[in-house]
């Protein structure tokens, strides 16, 4: 059953307004996300980071000019295409630990995740990234390494691509994989782009 404009922008707005973390969030609830009704294209990530927070737009920081570049598109496609959503697994920023920012909040997606994705019942393809999002959406366990559950990305596209974070942080496991840029990389783009074109 599909769900129309109308009660996605009722849900939306519900998801706005949750306060159920409020108390464990250092700056306080600003759920951050983008939701469309016609998306073929999700993006399914972790949670925003303070930059994220501040501004209020996904992937407004260098993780995102490495994801779009990655993508192949640009920004105001990235932003604005009536095919792309971009849902996080927490919408709230969680705060700064030893070694970065903190995993999201476990209380965000079991309560908003899947009446969210149902109410985008056009996505085609999920473009998963980094452990939380592929724990979720593919049951990466905790043992279970991101990087082979990358490298055996033929086995889940064109439905899923999993992907490590774009973040900066990930400059070594780049370098050390060259295989993504080379092999998975040219297959994302080429599926965002048929998925873009389609009328």
């Amino acid at each position: 059953m599909s769900v129309e404009p109308l009660e996605l922008n009722a849900l939306e707005a519900e998801i706005r307004a949750c306060r159920l973390c409020e108390a464990e969030l250092p700056l306080g609830p600003r759920p951050v996300f983008i939701a469309r009704p016609e998306a073929r294209l999700l993006i399914a990530a972790q949670a925003p980071g303070r930059r994220v927070h501040e501004t209020g737009l996904p992937f407004n920081d260098p993780s995102g000019e490495r994801l779009r570049d990655w993508l192949g598109i640009d920004r105001e496609t990235f932003y604005h295409h009536p095919a792309i959503a971009i849902v996080p697994m927490g919408f709230c920023f969680p705060g700064t630990g030893r070694g970065g920012d903190l995993p999201p909040r476990p209380e965000c997606a079991p309560t908003w995740r899947r009446p969210l994705l149902a109410a985008m019942p056009r996505v085609e393809t999920t473009v998963v990234i980094g452990r939380y999002a592929l724990g979720w959406h593919l049951g990466l366990k905790g043992g279970q390494r991101v990087t082979d559950l990358v490298a055996d990305w033929r086995q889940h596209a064109p439905s899923h691509f999993p992907l490590p974070h774009p973040s900066p942080r990930n400059n070594r496991w780049l370098r050390n994989n060259p295989w993504f840029e080379a092999e998975v990389v040219p297959a994302l783009q080429a599926r965002v782009a048929a998925l873009l074109a389609a009328p």
